[in-house]
Parts: C-alpha cells; sequence; structure tokens
C-alpha cells in the first residue's frame, strides 16, 4: 500500500474542512459521521490556516486622526476595519492575522 503524500493529504484536509463549512454541521458532528477526531480536523485546520497567505488591500487613505496617531487602519473586503496602532506588538498581530485567515 502506498503511503498518503504530503501534498495529497494537505489536499485531502483542505477539501473535508470545506465541506464541513458548507455543511453546516457543528464540527463534532461532522467528524462523528465520517469517522475521525476532532482533534485531527482542528490540527489540520489550524496547519492549513496558517499556510495560506493573507492579503489585504489598504482602500481610503489616512484620515488626520490616523496621521496624528501613527496608526493604520485597513478597511477588509468584509467592510470590516482593522486599526493598528503604532508600538502594536508583534504577537497581537500574528494572533490577529491568525483570526483573520479562520474567517477567510
Amino acid at each position: 500500500m502506498n503511503p498518503e503524500t504530503t501534498s495529497t493529504r494537505h489536499k485531502r484536509w483542505a477539501e473535508l474542512i470545506r465541506q464541513q463549512e458548507q455543511s453546516k454541521l457543528s464540527v463534532s458532528e461532522f467528524c462523528r459521521g465520517r469517522d475521525f477526531s476532532e482533534q485531527s480536523f482542528y490540527t489540520w485546520r489550524k496547519r492549513l490556516a496558517a499556510s495560506r497567505p493573507v492579503s489585504f488591500a489598504l482602500v481610503e487613505a489616512c484620515t488626520v486622526e490616523t496621521q496624528r496617531s501613527g496608526s493604520l487602519e485597513l478597511v477588509l473586503a468584509s467592510g470590516d476595519r482593522l486599526r493598528i496602532a503604532s508600538g502594536t506588538d508583534a504577537s497581537t498581530l500574528r494572533t490577529v492575522l491568525s483570526v483573520l485567515r479562520e474567517r477567510a
């Protein structure tokens, strides 16, 4: 029996994650119905989300307020606004980007 390649495994899990999102089932129900663990599902979802690039588009010029504060404001395609204050630490930015990847 041929071992599954890393690429094949990534594609299979990406497809399972997509199916779960479209199914409207909870992760628990989805995993139980396909006979694999929730832990495996969450591990792969996190692994695949971390490997996706995050892209932003700055769609508005800086306002006087953001220029004074030294912050950067991004308006996402969803309409949500993300304001990054000057001095924000890298750990906080990584957490925010991780959440945005999960929502994408």
